[in-house]
Order: structure tokens, then sequence, then C-alpha cells
């Protein structure tokens, strides 16, 4: 440090040499005290000494985590908790277990606001096939991809006031050209535009939100979904297929040859933990699956391979689903590798919440856990939801399954049958 720079330290309203002072004079207080302890005197003299000690080091410390805390405000302005949350949050967190997390829709975002209380090792890898609302918009009119799906999982990760994440999530209401817009999505299309390219325009983002992980989308390519039914029909475009009358054969993308963002890949190479779902299990989950080399690089990697299944079915995709319906759907499209474990409620959903799902056609996943077992996957069956509102799956409470077997505090994958909280699989 040049001489004039450390000078400035002592400019008026610094805030650091009161604290500066206290310290130095606990050192001196200390020092002396240190040096009477050894000499030969009376009581009086060995007190004067202790009390110096004593008041040194007190000095020194309070001195010091003053000045520490006064350095920590003008650095991190924004941030509101205490000096050791953010240490915590900085050394512990960044420690945690790399989990890549694949899918898109509520379901994704909602999993990654309990993941990022245990790690800051998360990627997020996030579906671009949307083609409907405010998202579908933006994608047309400025030949992007779309950002819906990838705002919710910025948000989902922030790590900064709560009010900008208020903002990102602020939808136009008022009858003008910005009607259903959102600003989240007009944001990462802004900095699409000033960066040049998307991915780009996402790190971007992910910087102003200050979030904990990374959220990637699983291609570059414009793809659009098509789905082929039962009754030979073909459907495409993501928003239409959930309307469509007939059950899904299977769904591909447009144009098939797309690739993986090389994050994508790289993420999934190093992870400690791969996990697909919760979500919408044609729209949302296995588009990502269908980007060339995705599922080779899941298969071939030495993560744990989690399915985290939906707890209510959908009526045009998912009617009449168990869980064990999901996974067959799931491989189909894929590669029997493509999962070791499912994760499956077993709690009961409140018949005032199953009234109003009724009514949209959804029903409970039936959690068949021999059925599961005899396609060859482990499974842990436990209560995972949330029924405030609405029927969703508990963040807090996934995580921690997520968390704990991958820290081996739950019964070995080796072992048939990984058993939760009130598991139905057996011990």
């Amino acid at each position: 440090m040049k001489p004039m720079q450390f000078l400035k330290w002592l400019y008026p309203g610094m805030r650091v040499k009161r604290w500066l002072g206290i310290a130095l004079a606990g050192v001196l207080c200390f020092g002396i005290g240190s040096a009477l302890l050894p000499v030969e005197g009376g009581i009086l003299l060995r007190l004067t000494s202790l009390v110096l000690l004593l008041t040194g080091l007190m000095g020194l410390v309070f001195g010091v985590g003053l000045m520490v805390r006064s350095l920590l405000e003008a650095v991190t302005p924004g941030h509101s908790g205490s000096l050791v949350e953010l240490v915590f949050q900085q050394r512990y967190l960044e420690r945690g277990p790399k989990v890549v997390v694949i899918g898109g829709g509520t379901g994704l975002s909602t999993l990654l606001h309990g993941l990022k209380k245990y790690t800051t090792n998360i990627t997020a890898i996030v579906t671009v096939a949307d083609d409907g609302g405010s998202s579908g918009r933006l994608r047309q009119e400025f030949d992007m991809l779309p950002p819906g799906d990838i705002r919710n999982c910025l948000v989902a990760l922030a790590d900064t006031e709560p009010l900008m994440q208020r903002l990102f999530q602020y939808r136009f209401a008022e009858d003008s050209a910005l009607q259903g817009h959102n600003f989240g999505n007009l944001f990462i299309t802004a900095m699409t535009k000033i960066t040049g390219d998307f991915e780009r325009a996402v790190r971007a983002s992910s910087k102003v939100l200050a979030i904990r992980g990374r959220v990637v989308p699983s291609t570059n390519t414009k793809v659009r979904l098509a789905a082929e039914h039962v009754d030979g029909t073909v459907t495409l475009g993501e928003s239409k297929i959930s309307k469509a009358p007939a059950a899904i054969r299977r769904i591909y993308l447009e144009p098939t040859s797309c690739q993986p963002t090389e994050d994508a890949l790289a993420a999934i190479r190093d992870a400690n933990a791969v996990v697909l779902g919760p979500g919408s299990l044609y729209t949302s989950i296995i588009p990502n699956l269908l980007v060339e080399r995705m599922v080779d690089a899941i298969v071939t990697s030495k993560a744990l391979k989690i399915y985290i299944c939906n707890v209510m079915t959908q009526s045009r995709e998912t009617h009449g689903f168990g869980a064990s319906d999901h996974i067959r759907a799931l491989v189909a499209h894929t590669n029997p590798g493509i999962v070791q474990l499912c994760i499956v409620n077993t709690e009961p959903v409140p018949d005032a919440l199953l009234e109003r799902y009724r009514e949209e056609g959804a029903y409970p996943v039936g959690a068949d856990v021999e059925k599961i077992r005899s396609l060859g996957y482990q499974v842990v069956a436990d209560n995972i939801i949330s029924t405030e509102n609405y029927v969703r799956h508990d963040a807090d409470k996934v995580a921690s399954i997520i968390i704990q077997l991958l820290v081996g505090s739950r019964v070995p994958l080796a072992a048939q049958g990984v058993a939760g909280g009130r598991s139905q699989t057996g011990e």
C-alpha cells in the first residue's frame, strides 16, 4: 500500500480511527500487564497486572470487532444481517455439496429456495422451450430465448433486498403496451441486447440479484417443443401442449440437433447430485433432457441422480399417473440410468384443497413405492408437501432430504430402499 493511500484511513469520517485507537490501547494495556506479571511484588501489583491484561484483551477484541464491522458496512451496504451470518454464507455455504437441479416452472424455483440454505454450489439448468405469456411475446418480438423460467430461478436464489426481488417479479397490469409483461423479463431482455448474448445477460442479472449459485439455460438454441399424442395428432408449442385433449405419447424438440451449454455440461460433470424436478413432467423436466448429450452427461456422471415426483397430476399431461408412471415416461424419453432414486410424497392432501384441484382435473399422485422398486429404483417416501393455500413441495423438507442423502445420514444408497422419516419403504 502506498503511503498516501494508507493516510486515507486517517481522514475524517472513515469511522476507523476510533476503533483502531481502542484496539491499540488494548494492545498497550495487555503489553504492560504482561510485563508486570512476572515482577516480584505484592498482591496489589499482581492485581494491577491482571486488570491491565483483562482490560487490554477486552479493548483489543472490542476495537477490532467494531473496526471490522465498520468496514463491512462500507463494502456491503445492502447486507442487513449480522457479521456471523455474512461469514456463514461466504465460508460455510461455499463448501456445501455441488447440486445440479434440472427443470423449469414454479417447481424448480420452489426447490431452490430450500437448497440455498445449505450450499451456494447450486446450478439450475432451466428449460428454454416456453412460448407462452410474457416470455413468449418477448421471444417472438426480440428473437431471443424465453426469460421467464430463468427469472424465477434467479429470484429464488437471490441474496439481495426483498424490494429488489419484488421488483424483478413485478408484472405490469395496466392497460398499456406493457400489460402482462414482467419487469424481470424486460430487464433480462434489455441485458441481452446490451451484452449481445443471452448467457452473458443471465450472468449479469445474477450479479444484480447477488444469487447463491448459478442459473444456466439448457441450450442456447431457440427450440420449440412438440408433442405426439396417442391419437396420432401433433401439437407444436409448449403453451399449447397442456391444452391438447389427447394424452401424450411422446415429446420432442425442434430442431432435434440442439446442443447443451458448456456450463450445463461442466456442472453435471462435477456435481455431487443431479436433481430432476419437481415440475411439469412433459413441459418442464423432459425438454431439458432432449437436448443432445445432456442424458449421456447425466448417466456418466458420478453424481447421485434423484427424481422428485410431482405431488399432483396435471389434467392434460399426467392424468391418472402414479409416481411409477412418471418414472416410466422419464425413462422412455431418455435412459434407464437417468435416475437412481425417487422422492415421493405420502402425506394426504386436505379435503378442502382436493376439491379445488378436482375442478381443474388434478389429483394426488399415488406413491406406488413397490412398483418403483420393481423398476429397479430406490425410494424416499415421506411427508414433503406444504398445504397452506396450494399443494406444493415443502422446499425445506425436500432440500433437507437431498442434503441428508449426500452427507450420508440416511440409509446408504447401496442399501435397497432408502428410507425417509415416515417412510413406507422399510428400514
